[in-house]
């Protein structure tokens, strides 16, 4: 990993609850490796311009264009759901520029309806994935990877993080461990406390912050 910056995609009815848990441990070094080296968040949308608004009523301006993204400027390319993933085409050009990542061997992940819009990019066909269930993805046009589905919280292959929309704590376990910011036990601990509310992970995290 050369770049230091983590682009999230942003556009009109994203929603704000899928990425929150990832961007914030990205930038809060509490618990990093040493040297506790903090990686940095850039938002990009279609124009790289005009103000998104989330599906909770959140305005994002938007730090750069997509056109103007290029896979080795960033370290991961985050694809957070939204409405418009099933309502016309106009996140098509970010389904584009994740096969463009994935091509040059820069990850990406896609939670709830991005994965929609990974499948009908033919995405998901050679890799293992999951996303809400299988049958949120078996109608989409392009979609054949079935057999590849996987019925689990978050799914790492290849640098091809996904998640279904319930699952954003698994999601930035997925994206935290492929950027190789926590040891494994701490972020192991991370999860097991923000997932599960486990007391006992809390000493562990603890044990990173000293």
């Amino acid at each position: 990993m050369t770049s230091r910056i983590v682009h999230v995609a942003v556009y009109d009815t994203l929603a704000d609850w899928e990425f929150g848990h990832a961007t914030a441990h990205i930038n809060d070094t509490t618990y990093h490796r040493a040297p506790k080296t903090p990686l940095s968040v850039a938002t990009v949308s279609a124009d790289g311009k005009e103000p998104v608004t989330t599906a909770g009523g959140l305005r994002i301006q938007p730090d750069t264009a997509l056109d103007d993204l290029r896979p080795e400027d960033s370290a991961l390319l985050i694809l957070p759901g939204a409405h418009l993933w099933l309502t016309g085409e106009a996140l098509v050009p970010f389904a584009r520029k994740a096969r463009e990542f994935l091509d040059a061997g820069v990850p990406v992940a896609a939670i709830c309806g991005a994965t929609a819009g990974l499948a009908r990019e033919g995405l998901l066909d050679e890799r293992d994935h999951t996303s809400a269930v299988l049958e949120y993805l078996a109608p989409q046009p392009g979609y054949d990877g079935a057999g590849r589905y996987r019925d689990a919280d978050a799914v790492n292959d290849r640098g091809l993080i996904t998640a279904g929309p319930t699952e954003s704590v698994a999601f930035a376990r997925e994206i935290l461990a492929q950027l190789d910011v926590m040891e494994p036990h701490i972020l192991d601990a991370w999860f097991r406390l923000f997932a599960h509310g486990d007391a006992a992970a809390y000493p562990v995290l603890m044990s990173a912050a000293a």
